[in-house]
């Protein structure tokens, strides 16, 4: 089985490869470890890695889930096997090498697909930035398609291995973007999940009252379809759930979808403009779903308000977490964090949330709740059945575009908020909602995000999988993947 019959397939094939003999889980994760070290010097996607740990597990018989053998990493925030890196993209944590206390719910189901892990990826300071540029990284995650360019993030390090086909999977999470930005900037498909769909235990109940979710970034809809089925459902002493699916979410993806009514905003959704490309990128995207039979109508959400009231209140509730993370790693490092342990913008935000305080957190969940409501209501009185949008507000980023260092460091937030304009607003609802890789613009992929109302995960993963067999993605990677 050469190299690169490998990379062209998703984890699902890889899988399948294994099950009958074809190639062994040694082998797979031998390739995946030789690609992360011939690439990753250059794209800085795995900030730790654990490739002598990977081999050994390889070599020994691994749980016969449905990703047995395929190699895979981990996002360095979150979900993690005790003993595993936990850096948080914070220098501190680095310095003090500090590791997962315990496994997580999501990472002992990874680990029971039978997956591989290589090791832990790059990620923001905390996860703050649309971007994976942490300062306690040796440079910037660089984005596979453009090296100049932003990867996304939080995800970032996860959707650079993946675009560069060092692993057809890997974990993410999102908590305003952080699943579908990345997908969208790297040419990856990215579901955020309903909120309180994938069980954050026992580290949390939930972050930020709802706000973040983890799952995958993978090259196709089966891949990320499986995974949800294999990780969903809530654990004891969760704080709320969802109702089950029907029936498995992989038997959606070859099902066939029904025609829907489909809104498509390309309207900013917080006042800021749009590059023109992500919206052509959108449009093309609607043509190709009236050919498919479904009706697509350019609509703009009525307004909840001051566009700016829902910025706010978002930045809001990210403050509070971060104060609430500061106090936590005060605990950790044995004394009060200090602006010196942190970047400038996660000091920043830190100090806006003990400002603030309880009230304000509360009443900005009430605005969000809200929000929520009102969209809603649009899909449950027949208006509408999907709202679809860009994912981003404009193409990837050149690095260094978030620039956290002037008079104030809030100034990259604000650059954030173009960029995240369509997908920091389902964080806030709690609704589903995924970034699949259909358009180019330029050389650079261009995600096209789809929004369900509450629990219907079923209908976004029908739709994708009608999208991706009419114009199939899996071999359109960044150049010189499929040259290995």
């Amino acid at each position: 089985m050469t190299d690169d019959r490998i990379v062209r397939l998703d984890a699902t094939a890889q899988a399948e490869l294994v099950a009958k003999g074809e190639v062994t889980p040694e082998e797979l994760v031998a390739g995946a470890i030789a690609r992360a070290e011939r690439l990753n010097p250059e794209l800085n996607a795995i900030v730790s890695p654990l490739y002598e740990e990977a081999a050994a597990t390889a070599s020994r018989e691994l749980p016969d889930g449905p990703f047995k053998g395929v190699p895979f990493l981990f996002k360095d925030l979150g979900a993690g096997l005790a003993g595993q890196p936990m850096q948080m993209g914070n220098r501190v944590l680095k310095e003090m090498d500090m590791r997962m206390p315990m496994d997580t719910n999501l990472g002992i189901r990874f680990r029971d697909a039978g997956l591989v892990p290589l090791g832990r990826t790059a990620t923001p300071e905390f996860g703050i930035l649309p971007t994976t540029e942490p300062v306690c990284n040796d440079g910037p995650t660089r984005n596979p398609w453009d090296t100049g360019r932003s990867t996304g993030g939080s995800s970032g390090g996860s959707a650079a291995a993946v675009a560069a086909g060092i692993v057809p999977i890997a974990h993410a999470s999102d908590g305003g973007g952080s699943i579908r930005i990345p997908a969208s900037a790297c040419g990856l498909v990215g579901l955020k999940a309903s909120r309180a769909r994938i069980s954050l235990a026992p580290l949390m109940g939930d972050s930020m009252s709802g706000l973040t979710t983890e799952l995958v970034v993978a090259h196709s809809v089966r891949d990320v379809a499986t995974m949800l089925d294999w990780v969903h459902g809530p654990q004891p002493g969760d704080p709320y759930g969802c109702p089950p699916p029907l029936r498995p979410y992989s038997d959606e993806v070859t099902a066939g979808c029904e025609p829907l009514k489909i809104a498509l905003l390309t309207e900013s959704l917080t006042g800021d403009p749009l590059e023109p490309a992500v919206v052509d990128a959108a449009r093309e995207t609607a043509k190709k779903l009236e050919d498919l039979g479904h009706e697509v109508t350019e609509f703009e959400i009525p307004a909840a308000g001051d566009p700016e009231v829902l910025y706010q209140t978002f930045i809001t509730r990210w403050a509070a977490g971060m104060s609430q993370t500061a106090d936590t790693l005060g605990i950790i490092i044995g004394r009060p964090l200090t602006p010196d342990d942190v970047e400038p913008l996660t000091w920043a935000l830190i100090e806006k949330g003990r400002q603030e305080g309880g009230a304000a957190y509360l009443a900005a969940i009430q605005q969000h709740q809200l929000i929520g409501r009102m969209i809603a209501g649009i899909q449950i009185d027949g208006q509408f059945d999907l709202l679809m949008t860009p994912t981003l507000g404009t193409l990837p980023p050149k690095l260094g575009h978030y620039d956290q260092n002037g008079p104030d460091p809030m100034d990259a937030m604000l650059k954030a908020r173009q960029v995240a304009t369509f997908t920091g607003i389902f964080n806030a609802t709690g609704q589903p909602a995924i970034s699949l890789p259909i358009e180019m613009s330029d050389g650079l992929p261009v995600g096209i995000q789809f929004v369900a109302p509450m629990w219907r995960e079923d209908v976004l993963i029908q739709l994708a999988g009608d999208l991706e067999r009419a114009h199939p993605w899996i071999d359109r990677r960044a150049p010189g993947v499929l040259d290995t």
